[in-house]
């Protein structure tokens, strides 16, 4: 039995499947059920690294996802458009889809799921979250008997790799970066992942499997590592934590203006994590999930969160899930075409979740002020957050420098919007010069 695959795109990701397929030795015992029939690419011109006959390859995409041999289609080109229009028309054409594109399916997924689950296919998309680590299969089946209450992730190896080279180095983001970049880590334009965006793609679909409903990426709160000096990295360390960007879902409960409407809390932020947590310890490029539920309680995933060789081991993990259950209708005496879906393998929920806006997170703070150096400014500070019910857990000054001290704050646990008007007037004071750097500590 023989299952023909598409394959859209050759690049990094798309040579590492395609030679795991035609290397199968050792691998599972469906992998030589899985045959590539055609490969979309963007010129024939272009050397191969996988060994396919010439006749295998065209520029023409839109052939491969309407070719009636073809039962599966792999969308790895990346990007929004050819991307999503792509994988439309393969599940209209009634192709299963494995993906490894987060960004379309954190933006399109209503869509394509509504139109996969129309069509009576499979979407799969283990590699569009962390790369190799196997985290979307387990929220699906493995974690189903649990009530998940959180999802906290370090989802984007660049960021984590600078973050990880200022802690143990000492310098500063922006040098950081552009040797990230010299070395093939950081992008040449590294918007997408130095800003957090990338990171609130994969929590946007994490958060959607972990609650069971859909989530909107416009509400997704998401800021990024460039405001992080090694100031800040060192300031962290004397308190007992590191910086780390973290992409974070949780259940909030009620909404203080909606009582009866349940919450999430959804973004993506540099954080102060203490150095005894789980993911303190997860450095360079390396990924980690962190779900915690009742009545399992903590369970982590950590590994490579990029590159050829992990994306492609859970694109082709999706390849033989969907041959599996291919295979099993088949031998029950269905056509490919009767064979029903598994519903633990589907996305079925049609409602948003709702998802808090940040001035209602309750979480504590760091906050770094440059303040003249003056007799009873701590005391003024000390005023303006207890006019809000903040209460701190330390405000030290660290040192004095051209007349102006630098002052460390980090409080308990304070409601998001307090604490900027808290802020507001702390920056309206006649003492105070700046606050250089605000960041959220990890409860």
């Amino acid at each position: 039995m023989t299952f023909k695959i598409g394959l859209l795109g050759l690049g990094t990701v798309g040579t590492g499947a395609a030679r795991i397929l035609l290397d199968p030795e050792q691998r599972h015992s469906l992998l030589p059920e899985l045959q590539i029939q055609r490969v979309g690419v963007r010129s024939l011109a272009k050397p191969r690294q996988v060994e396919l006959p010439p006749a295998c390859f065209t520029t023409d995409l839109k052939a491969i996802v309407t070719d009636p041999e073809i039962e599966i289609v792999v969308e790895v080109l990346g990007g929004l458009e050819p991307a999503r229009s792509l994988i439309l028309a393969a599940i209209a054409h009634g192709k299963h889809v494995v993906t490894a594109n987060k960004a379309v399916i954190a933006r399109y997924g209503d869509e394509i799921y509504t139109a996969a689950n129309q069509a009576g296919v499979y979407v799969m998309l283990e590699a569009a979250v962390a790369g190799g680590i196997p985290v979307i299969q387990p929220l699906k089946q493995s974690l189903g008997a649990n009530r998940v209450h959180t999802v906290t992730g370090i989802l984007n190896g660049t960021t984590n790799y600078i973050l990880s080279r200022m802690q143990q180095e000492g310098g500063d983001f922006s040098e950081i970066l552009a040797d990230a970049q010299r070395l093939g880590y950081a992008e040449a334009d590294p918007t997408t992942d130095i800003d957090g965006l990338d990171a609130a793609d994969k929590i946007a679909i994490l958060a959607s499997l972990a609650f069971g409903g859909r989530i909107k990426l416009s509400e997704v709160y998401c800021e990024g590592i460039r405001q992080v000096s090694a100031a800040d990295i060192a300031y962290a360390e004397k308190l007992g934590f590191v910086i780390k960007l973290l992409a974070i879902a949780h259940r909030a409960g009620k909404s203080r203006h909606s009582p009866d409407q349940d919450q999430l809390e959804v973004r993506v932020h540099p954080t102060l994590v203490p150095i005894a947590h789980p993911l303190a310890s997860v450095n360079g490029v390396y990924n980690a999930i962190l779900i915690e539920g009742e009545p399992l309680g903590q369970v982590m995933f950590f590994g490579p969160g990029a590159g050829a060789g992990p994306t492609a081991s859970a694109v082709v993990s999706d390849l033989i899930n969907i041959a599996a259950l291919l295979k099993a209708g088949l031998a029950a005496g269905h056509s490919s075409e009767e064979v029903a879906v598994h519903p633990l393998l589907i996305c079925a929920h049609q409602h948003y979740c709702a998802v808090a806006p940040m001035s209602e997170l309750n979480t504590r703070f760091y906050v770094r002020l440059r303040t003249l150096d003056h007799p009873g400014v701590l005391g003024k500070l000390g005023t303006c957050f207890g006019n809000y019910g903040i209460s701190l857990e330390s405000l030290v000054q660290t040192g004095v420098h051209n007349e102006q001290a630098e002052i460390v704050v980090v409080t308990h646990r304070v409601c998001e919007g307090d604490f900027h008007q808290a802020l507001d007037e702390i920056r309206s004071l006649d003492a105070v010069d700046s606050v250089p750097s605000l960041l959220r500590v990890l409860q």
